[in-house]
């Protein structure tokens, strides 16, 4: 089907994993043009977002923006107002808080809604930290699987552990989850307690960023390991061979 070129476009714009480095280091000049002929935004945060735009687009005069902020307090009739500008034959630019936007990230009920208004979808190429965890975890890049974040409550979050390492095993698939970055370090704790010391666990944390850490060893072994994962955005994955 042709897209209507009546139509805006709705582009999907990744943003940096963080603050620290050179954001050329890891977005593609895309980015950038795209940045320079949009006005208006989709955003978690409208502070965070105008930093970003003014860090890659220094000559982008913030005045001629307009940003919809997309979270948990958004009401969803608010979400057909965001796509508006598409309707009037506008650009518009959604972007995540880090990473890429519709990917554990709220933009995913917008792209939603781009499709059923008749509105292309553009996505652009930008950091994901689940890929590039899975890509440098020597895991099933085959076969894995993204649960989100899993339960807080000490015994359902042994239950979960030990159902996603039976998963693992019974489907030969890797499972990546994540957790709140200052509850990391007890996250760590719990899984290599809660795990078969034959099982495999990757640790990724600050992906691209200077202080990246990346490690994939046995339960067993993390166990005389020590590392400060707190307030760091972490990406654990597991997998009993």
């Amino acid at each position: 089907m042709k897209p209507n070129l009546s139509l805006g476009k709705l582009y999907l714009i990744p943003t940096t994993l963080g603050e620290e480095g050179d954001p050329n280091d890891v977005l593609p000049q895309t980015i950038k043009r795209s940045i320079d002929f949009i006005d208006d935004y989709i955003v978690e945060n409208e502070k965070t977002a105008r930093k970003f735009i003014k860090n890659i687009q220094p000559q982008k005069v913030q005045a001629t923006l307009r940003l919809s902020s997309l979270n948990k307090h958004t009401e969803v009739s608010e979400h057909s107002k965001m796509l508006q500008p598409c309707l009037e034959g506008k650009n518009v630019g959604l972007m995540s808080e880090a990473g890429c936007p519709g990917v554990a990230d709220p933009g995913a009920v917008i792209v939603k809604l781009a499709h059923e208004k008749g509105i292309q979808v553009v996505p652009l190429v930008g950091p994901s930290s689940i890929l590039l965890a899975i890509m440098a975890s020597g895991m099933n890049g085959q076969s894995f699987a993204f649960n989100g974040y899993i339960p807080i409550d000490k015994a359902e979050k042994k239950t979960a552990l030990k159902n996603l390492e039976k998963l693992s095993q019974d489907k030969n698939q890797s499972q990546i989850f994540i957790e709140t970055p200052y509850r990391n370090n007890k996250m760590l704790e719990d899984i290599i307690q809660a795990l078969n010391p034959s099982t495999y666990i990757c640790v990724a944390t600050d992906i691209t960023l200077p202080t990246e850490f990346i490690k994939t060893m046995r339960a067993a072994d993390w166990k005389k390991v020590k590392v400060d994962l707190h307030n760091r955005p972490t990406i654990f994955i597991i997998h009993k061979m």
